[in-house]
């Protein structure tokens, strides 16, 4: 897992400027639209994703008390914008690490594997989004 004060700066600077990566068709990064767990207030969130299969497949570098993973449990989903496309996730389920890091391209798998992490979800397909969503 990460040190807090960078899941801070990324939250702040790094996320919007990745914001626009993610409107791209090309790369892991992706936006997962969740609604607050307390607030009902949507929210967008840049992560990245790998797809596996009808999945996509989360490391939760900040380990499994951020909010946007917290809000999508609660929720039992959310969507996915990822390649200019909208899907609708289900729940998140654990996933073992070594079945995880098959989904990624070498350079992470090798960056995520050093630093033992041990944290990760696949959220499964469950329909396309509807338009506007």
């Amino acid at each position: 897992m990460l040190p807090d004060r960078i899941r801070v700066v990324n939250k702040y600077v790094t996320n919007r400027l990745l914001r626009g990566l993610a409107k791209l068709s090309r790369g892991p990064f992706a936006l997962i639209r969740h609604v607050g767990r307390r607030s009902g207030k949507p929210y967008e969130t840049v992560i990245m994703v790998w797809p596996m299969g009808a999945s996509f497949v989360i490391a939760l570098t900040y380990g499994p008390q951020v909010d946007w993973y917290r809000n999508i449990l609660a929720a039992e989903g959310g969507t996915v914008f990822w390649h200019r496309k909208l899907y609708t996730v289900g729940k998140p389920e654990a996933i073992n690490p070594k079945t995880a890091l098959t989904a990624f391209p070498t350079p992470f798998r090798q960056i995520l594997g050093r630093i033992g992490l041990q944290d990760f979800v696949r959220v499964k397909f469950i329909e396309p989004a509807a338009p506007g969503q």
